[in-house]
């Protein structure tokens, strides 16, 4: 994310977003809300809330995206080590050979 993106132009449109901080500071305006997320923090929404994310440091920042038009949120499960995961929206399972 440059630098540069620093003013915020709200927008709002269908779907749900999954934001994950990587490396610098980044301000997400939600709603009514103001928030600026370090390196490891998330954000979940549905993006019909009117939103914009951009650069709060002045420096380079790298943020993970996610982005689902379905508006439907985002399943994470673990499973013990060594097993295979049981839900099918982590993937396809493992065809033994």
């Amino acid at each position: 994310m440059p630098a540069s993106k620093v003013t915020p132009e709200t927008r709002t449109h269908d779907g749900h977003e999954w934001l994950y901080v990587l490396s610098g500071r980044m301000r997400l305006v939600l709603g009514d809300h103001d928030l600026i997320l370090e390196p490891g923090e998330v954000a979940e929404f549905d993006t019909q809330v009117p939103h914009w994310f951009g650069n709060a440091s002045g420096q380079p920042t790298e943020v993970l995206s996610l982005f689902g038009r379905q508006s439907k949120r985002m399943h994470v499960r673990e499973s013990p080590a060594g097993e295979q995961p049981t839900s099918s929206h982590l993937g396809p399972p493992s065809v033994p050979t």
